[in-house]
């Protein structure tokens, strides 16, 4: 990268008193602390200072040397620069001099359709990698993160820079005809995609953005209009289809919709459904681990969501079992709802970090994935997959991201169009 990455004195330095090698100290708040540090570790050490992009992916160990970044991936960083700068642990100024790079690229130089961004880019130069597509969430997940550090930083030039990226996005554009629903992207070869948001998944935060715009707004009707598919397992019933722990976790890394439900019928509590997908995804790895992988999900061992394998990449998840899953176990999943569960959550994070240590636990945190069992180990760490650990982490412990998102004005005005606040509970004498 255009910084080369910090000395082991430097990392010392960010990462406190933990080092890149002792274990953690027993107590919950020290954990999160270490595991967020070194989360903030990988944004820094692997987003250029030069144009602000992350890299999609690095060595779990540093020391990379890979090109590709990722938009979402750099959502992630922004928000990583704001949760260091309030925590202390970087200065100030540096943090939003690397802010300001990302928003001075996406304001000025990087390639885009009417406002869109591609997925994949070279991390120096910006342009777009392996035929890459326009892509819609992707950008969403990118102007998250850039609404959160115009809320955080407040300084006349962020603030400058990232209404012209947001108000720059026409959301009509990427409806493509449809009155309602967006599409996947675009690609400058064949035209627009043909899959478009039309049923529960990660899609929250990308119609909470669009109707939040001023200057091409999404309807009301555009929330109402994707699918919202029923899903029962182990005594648990939320909304969900097939997809990995992921599409219950991204969402909810900005938007508050603590305390809320939707207006409409059934008035579904989006924070509550996320936290029941997460209680039984961890009773689909129990039930994996005695029915078909003994000795690499249990109580205290268990996530599975979209990572690399030793095949490769894979989507993998459940209810229901992806066909892929081989006894795979990928730290995120947990890591990433802290904020719904922190308690099982912790647990499971704890018990990972204290069984295969430093085979697992590395300079940025767990990586990736590993497998129990037959001693496979993940060599990197993924982005988004670190950045979902950061944020949620952060949420469980302060809130303060969610604070910083929704203090945005017109998000949160968009929000409480579709949501209502929860009646308080009231206890006392029943009739």
């Amino acid at each position: 990268m255009a910084k080369p990455a910090l000395t082991r004195r430097e990392a010392l330095a960010v990462l406190g008193a933990a080092s890149l090698t002792a274990p953690a100290a027993p107590l919950d708040e020290e954990f999160l602390e270490d595991l967020s540090r070194r989360a903030f570790l990988f944004f820094w050490e692997n987003t250029s200072s030069r144009t602000g992009l992350t890299l999609d992916r690095a060595l779990a160990d540093g020391g990379e040397s890979r090109r590709v970044a990722s938009s979402a991936a750099t959502g992630f960083a922004l928000t990583a620069f704001c949760i260091a700068a309030d925590r202390g642990w970087m200065n100030r100024a540096e943090l939003r001099e690397r802010v300001l790079a990302a928003l001075r690229h996406y304001a000025s130089d990087a390639p885009c359709e009417h406002g869109w961004f591609y997925h994949f880019v070279n991390a120096e130069t910006g342009q777009r990698e392996w035929n890459c597509e326009i892509s819609s969430i992707d950008t969403a997940l990118l102007l998250a993160g850039i609404l959160t550090a115009r809320q955080y930083f407040r300084d006349p030039e962020v603030v400058s820079l990232a209404d012209a990226i947001f108000d720059g996005v026409d959301f009509h554009w990427m409806l493509n005809g449809d009155p309602h629903l967006l599409s996947h992207g675009w690609k400058p070869e064949t035209g627009f995609l043909t899959n478009r948001w039309d049923s529960f998944c990660e899609l929250q935060i990308l119609y909470a953005l669009g109707m939040a715009s001023r200057k091409t707004p999404l309807p009301q009707e555009s929330w109402r209009a994707w699918k919202r598919p029923w899903m029962e397992y182990g005594g648990y019933r939320y909304v969900s289809g097939p997809d990995p722990l992921f599409v219950h976790q991204y969402s909810h890394a900005w938007l508050d919709l603590r305390r809320l439900r939707e207006k409409a019928p059934p008035h579904i509590d989006w924070f509550e459904n996320s936290r029941t997908a997460t209680m039984a995804h961890r009773r689909f790895c129990i039930d994996l681990g005695r029915d078909r992988f003994p000795g690499c999900y249990s109580e205290d061992i268990w996530g599975i969501t979209a990572s690399d394998s030793a095949k490769g990449y894979v989507a993998w998840g459940g209810p229901p079992p992806h066909p892929a899953i081989d006894g795979t176990v990928v730290p995120c999943a947990a890591a990433g709802s802290l904020m719904f569960e922190p308690r099982a959550c912790l647990a499971t994070l704890r018990a990972m970090r204290e069984r295969f240590g430093q085979r697992v636990w590395r300079r940025y945190g767990f990586v990736d994935a590993f497998h129990p069992v037959n001693g496979w180990t993940n060599p990197d760490v993924i982005g988004i997959n670190v950045g979902i650990t950061l944020l949620s982490a952060e949420n469980a412990r302060t809130g303060k991201v969610w604070r910083w998102f929704m203090s945005f004005s017109p998000l949160r005005e968009a929000v409480l169009r579709v949501m209502a606040r929860k009646p308080p509970l009231r206890l006392g004498r029943p009739a």
